[in-house]
């Protein structure tokens, strides 16, 4: 079977990765050794199944991947699906995984004076500007986005801006550098997703896929 046959499975780095893994296990899906090993520069693993690669990706990147059809499944959080709203992208199956939310943050002691429902204009850093131009403009708010790929928290105290909008965990890095939340956007979990066309082509194999992990999913 040659590489342009098989299904590649777009996963992202970080800690979506880590949380997929047991539930990958659970799949019957085991990549080669150089996969797990910290060293390694490889970024397409073979697996025990002949048809299925993987590929690991920046977590924005696997939608894109499965997106234009380089990947035909993978794994994304609805973050990044809000904010790319690819139309090629069907994501059939909620891993319950990757659990977050995207909230507005903002200095703990501007938010003892603040009133989120008096803002008619604000400027905000994020790498999510697409999301968070369409939360402000449903109740008649211009925002006006600083997009950044990382260190939003830096933004207010160096400032940038006053207010942030990020993926809140824990909310331990948004209290260590003085922020606070101030409004909920979405909560978050990780999806798999498929490649409409991909997904029509080889309906059978890709099918049995999404049967399989939305087993492992409710088993988990």
């Amino acid at each position: 079977m040659s590489d342009n046959e098989k299904l590649v499975l777009a996963l992202p780095k970080g800690r979506i990765l880590k949380e997929a893994a047991p539930l990958l296990v659970k799949a019957g899906i085991e990549a080669e050794s150089a996969f797990s090993d910290p060293d390694s520069r490889q970024l397409r693993f073979s697996t025990n199944h002949p048809g299925l690669d993987i590929i690991r990706v920046r977590s924005f990147d696997a939608a894109t991947f499965v997106a234009f059809g380089a990947a035909q499944i993978g794994i994304a959080g609805n973050d990044v699906l809000m904010e790319f709203d690819f139309p090629e992208i069907y994501a059939p199956v909620d891993l319950d995984i990757g659990h977050c939310r995207l909230a507005v943050a903002e200095p703990a002691d501007l938010a003892g004076e603040d009133n989120p429902a008096r803002w008619s204009h604000i400027r905000i850093a994020t790498k999510y500007p697409e999301i968070t131009r369409r939360h402000f403009a449903a109740r008649g708010v211009q925002a006006e986005c600083i997009k950044l790929n990382g260190a939003m928290e830096l933004a207010p105290s160096l400032g940038l801006c006053h207010r942030i909008v990020d993926l809140v965990d824990s909310g331990r890095t948004l209290r260590e550098n003085g922020l606070v939340e101030v409004e909920h956007i979405a909560n978050v979990t990780s999806r798999l997703i498929v490649n409409r066309t991909a997904l029509k082509t080889r309906a059978t194999t890709i099918n049995a896929w999404i049967d399989r992990f939305r087993e492992v999913a409710r088993a988990a």
